[in-house]
């Protein structure tokens, strides 16, 4: 666990200068201090547009300098950081020649501080004075409270402001089971459905499978994925397929990988398509960010999908077709994906889908509500995590999903326009999560339902 305040020093001069003057911080917006003819000279002469080339110039500047990385030292911690976004919305000029900005920085592991900066000077030639790091992946080392005099003060975080709604971090032990109802079949049928597979973040023990026919292990060529496949006949009708398995989940952040290939983060395909409209889209989104490097042009994207789009189930939801999102502007969490993917590889970015299912985190048990699914992209010689849809569900926590995914989920599957051989007569699969069951050739639903036990203590 991170102490509240990793920067002690710093934290406590902060403290005191709150008790003399006025603070403004990432979760306010500016107090109303300054007379009305002394706002107007001072908006004449500095604007916020002002304050975002200052910070982003002394940011850029020291990261030069610093070989590569924003550093900011003291007598506990040392950090080596990226700039990963300016918040826009928290820049404030303060008096003639006083500012605000907030920064998002990434470290080497993909975590994001929140870093409060105020800076003096004019247009081009502004400095920084003051330094102290908010908020780690969301999470607030202090809060703001407003005087009576309308001057500000920094104040602990309360432990209730520190929550992740929903997110277990550090470690997740649980046991998952993949029912599979079969329906009322009248002719022979096919069945495939996904294994999830032990990799860096997840260690699968395979515990039961109950199938009432023999069955194969698939493994699906461009991603390898495992898949289960068994052929059936209409004595099967109304039996059940079970799946349980052991998980242990390790709380995912950015982690280094060698530059994938082209063909697989890069190149479109027909519902992730790139360019045309698509490219639009990038370059008014990216339009003051060009020279930005992929970490800032990400984030960007991952902004734009989250302010854009609304989380509803309506419609052709569900399909991860990247037009549908951007015409509906509404989805679930495959269209907030998709249009996420084909904006990044549009930008030259590459990023990548995969799907599974997300572990309540307020009990130890039950039901898992369906399928839930998220996105990487790489940049820094990195993947980073990203989940925009409960980003978009949960503002508070869009710090944290950008750059992470909780221990308390399964990945299922990954990659999209999945070839399996033997594959289902309709061809490459989109997604895969739910099962795909073809009675004579043709798909057919099938009632999936997914629940779980915790086996260890939250």
């Amino acid at each position: 666990m991170k102490p509240l305040c990793p920067y002690p020093l710093i934290c406590k001069a902060f403290l005191l200068l709150a008790a003399f003057g006025t603070l403004w911080g990432c979760q306010t917006n500016s107090p109303d201090t300054q007379p009305a003819k002394d706002k107007a000279s001072t908006a004449s002469r500095v604007t916020i547009s002002d304050v975002e080339g200052g910070i982003r110039q002394y940011v850029h500047t020291k990261t030069e300098a610093d070989t590569g990385y924003f550093s900011i030292i003291n007598d506990s911690t040392d950090l080596n950081l990226r700039l990963v976004r300016v918040h826009t919305e928290y820049l404030s000029v303060l008096d003639s020649n006083r500012f605000f900005a907030c920064v998002d920085l990434a470290d080497v592991n993909g975590d994001v501080y929140d870093v409060d900066f105020f800076l003096a000077g004019s247009p081009g030639n502004m400095e920084v004075t003051q330094t102290t790091v908010h908020k780690l992946n969301g999470r607030p080392y202090y809060t703001w409270k407003q005087n009576p005099d309308k001057t500000w003060k920094r104040q602990p975080a309360n432990p209730d402001d520190t929550k992740l709604l929903g997110v277990i971090e550090g470690r997740d032990t649980f046991d998952f089971y993949y029912e599979v109802n079969l329906p009322q079949m009248t002719a022979d049928a096919k069945l495939w459905l996904p294994m999830p597979q032990t990799d860096s973040f997840q260690t699968i023990e395979v515990l039961d499978i109950k199938s009432p026919v023999p069955y194969e292990e698939l493994t699906e060529a461009e991603y390898g994925n495992q898949i289960f496949y068994a052929a059936l006949t209409p004595e099967h009708s109304g039996q059940k397929i079970t799946l349980s398995y052991r998980v242990l989940r390790q709380e995912k952040s950015a982690y280094a990988a060698e530059q994938p290939a082209a063909n697989s983060a890069l190149a479109p395909s027909p519902l992730l398509p790139t360019g045309g409209r698509f490219k639009n889209m990038v370059n008014e989104i990216l339009k003051d960010q060009q020279q930005e490097s992929d970490l800032v042009k990400a984030r960007a994207l991952y902004d734009y999908v989250s302010g854009n789009l609304r989380y509803a189930k309506q419609g052709t939801y569900g399909t991860g077709d990247a037009n549908y999102a951007c015409d509906s502007k509404s989805g679930n969490c495959t269209e907030f994906h998709s249009l996420f993917i084909s904006l990044a590889r549009t930008a030259g970015i590459p990023a990548r889908f995969a799907i599974g299912a997300a572990i309540p985190s307020e009990r130890n048990e039950g039901g898992v509500n369906g399928y839930h699914c998220w996105a990487e992209f790489y940049a820094d010689g990195k993947w980073w995590p990203v989940d925009i849809s409960e980003a978009n569900k949960y503002t508070a926590l869009s710090t944290y999903y950008f750059g992470h995914h909780p221990a308390n989920r399964l990945e299922l599957s990954r990659g999209r326009d999945l070839k399996i051989n033997p594959g289902p007569k309709a061809g490459a699969v989109p997604f895969m999560a739910y099962p795909i069951l073809e009675v004579a050739g043709q798909a057919v639903a099938v009632k999936t339902v997914f629940s779980f036990q915790r086996t260890s203590a939250l």
